[in-house]
């Protein structure tokens, strides 16, 4: 199906045939139509399928027809980060192109002008706020904004907002919104939670399912097994045999983005960064950097996961196995798009190596594995083993497998309880308690020797050795 046969708005259509928009993908198909019909919907669908179109021209076409209250906002959009705030504010900006309605980003980590524009533009009543939940709360914090005429109310990839925390946030926005409006939420998948939220802020809900959680198949997907120390080295290694041009590492934590570049850019690497330590002014200029060639090889967490809309990247790594397998196709997702091939390579350890079982199964794939020379990493932390331990082998030494002592020999005593000498037993002599569990008898000197004194401390004096009154000192009492 093609767009002309949806019943848009000629205004939307002239600004598709510009930018040569044909046919619909399968999300766009089914969420539109109803959509337009005024229906809450909840749409399930994968990264790079579409759904950004997928609700903005319907809603654009609405607004056409049937504007809202002039100075107020009549559509609020939530992203769950800046980066996707601004993919769909610059895709908003081309499909409005012939249409008369004014929009404004918000998002935080930007300095006090732009919160200046940002409250101008939400005081003045743009038609469309694009929004993070954090910064929206802000704004509606300081009566910077009227939601009394808000008719569209968006949720854009809504189980990384509740992922990320967000679901209060969104509650309490939901709260200050008009309850005659229309609720629209697309998600990669619906777990527990989204249906949770879509039973508390939906009204009779169309549900519309698209291919979740699969790959494109355009994607070329490798495995590399490798020890955790040798992950740097192996990306190095393999940048020998994939192309370094237009290149995405995704790694688990902001320390280790940090550290792979900085290795990356010792060996003469073009590298850029991006996590969160960055304020938006460096993120903004990464990004630009990375989308016109100047930057080669971009390392960074799962904030570009989603919401980074670049046609030519090349080579997605998993420098560190995401955590689910929703999170995988999402990432690999950045390569292999507008009918481009792409290749995705994954560094498995070890301790990862169960989970990565699991999320092959859970997709329904068998990823092949990449052949390391020889030399590279140790025989026992091949594939082969991985599968035998499916976890890190125990440190050797002490309290170990190797050659220290095992902790059953060091905390145990080797005589058995039988032979421990029992608590004497009152009105008994020494001789009479001195026997053990065996019967055997104790002999009668070692029964009946008196403990030994308690050691006094050097510091302090013994009472006889006080000088008298005459300034003589008594004897001491020889011991016994």
């Amino acid at each position: 199906m093609d767009f002309y046969e949806l019943d848009l708005n000629d205004q939307v259509l002239d600004a598709l045939d510009d930018m040569n928009f044909i046919d619909c993908t399968p999300i766009q198909e089914h969420a539109i139509p109803a959509i337009l019909e005024g229906r809450d919907v909840i749409g399930v669908a994968q990264t790079g399928t579409g759904k950004t179109a997928a609700y903005v021209l319907p809603v654009l076409s609405r607004l056409c027809d049937n504007p809202g209250p002039e100075n107020k906002i009549s559509c609020i959009i939530m992203s769950p980060t800046r980066e996707l705030a601004q993919q769909i504010d610059q895709s908003l900006a081309g499909f409005s192109y012939y249409v008369p309605i004014s929009s404004v980003a918000v998002y935080g980590g930007n300095d006090g002008i732009r919160y200046e524009q940002e409250k101008r533009g939400l005081t003045m009543g743009a038609d469309i706020i694009i929004a993070t939940p954090g910064r929206l709360i802000s704004h509606l914090s300081l009566s910077n904004i009227d939601l009394s005429g808000v008719k569209y109310f968006i949720l854009d990839e809504a189980d990384r907002m509740l992922d990320m925390g967000f679901s209060d946030d969104i509650l309490q926005i939901e709260k200050m919104l008009p309850r005659e409006r229309q609720t629209i939420l697309f998600s990669a998948t619906m777990p527990a939670k989204i249906q949770q939220l879509a039973r508390t802020i939906l009204k009779d809900p169309v549900e519309i399912k698209i291919a979740v959680s699969k790959p494109a198949e355009k994607i070329k997907q490798e495995v590399v097994f490798c020890c955790e120390v040798e992950k740097l080295k192996a990306v190095k290694w393999l940048f020998t045999h994939y192309p370094t041009q237009r290149v995405i590492i995704f790694a688990s934590s902001k320390i280790k983005v940090k550290d792979i570049a900085r290795a990356l850019l010792r060996k003469g690497f073009n590298v850029g960064e991006m996590h969160s330590d960055l304020d938006q002014k460096e993120r903004d200029a990464v990004m630009y950097s990375f989308k016109t060639q100047q930057i080669d090889i971009l390392v960074a967490t799962d904030i570009v996961a989603r919401g980074i809309d670049i046609d030519d990247i090349q080579l997605v790594v998993n420098y560190d196995l995401p955590h689910d397998a929703e999170d995988y196709v999402h990432r690999i997702g950045r390569t292999a798009r507008a009918n481009n091939d792409g290749n995705a390579l994954t560094l498995v350890s070890e301790k990862e190596y169960t989970a990565f079982k699991r999320m092959e199964r859970q997709l329904e794939i068998e990823i092949p594995a990449v052949t390391l020379p020889e030399d590279f990493v140790k025989p026992e932390l091949k594939e082969e083993s991985f599968k035998k331990k499916g976890r890190r082998p125990k440190k050797k030494g002490k309290g170990g497998q190797g050659e220290g002592k095992p902790k059953s020999e060091s905390r145990k005593s080797d005589t058995p309880k039988s032979q421990k000498a029992q608590k004497p037993q009152e009105g008994k002599t020494a001789a009479e308690n001195a026997t053990d569990n065996t019967g055997n008898e104790v002999k009668a000197d070692q029964a009946e020797k008196k403990p030994a004194k308690k050691r006094r401390s050097r510091h302090r004096r013994k009472k006889s050795d006080k000088p008298t009154e005459g300034g003589e000192q008594k004897p001491a009492t020889p011991t016994e």
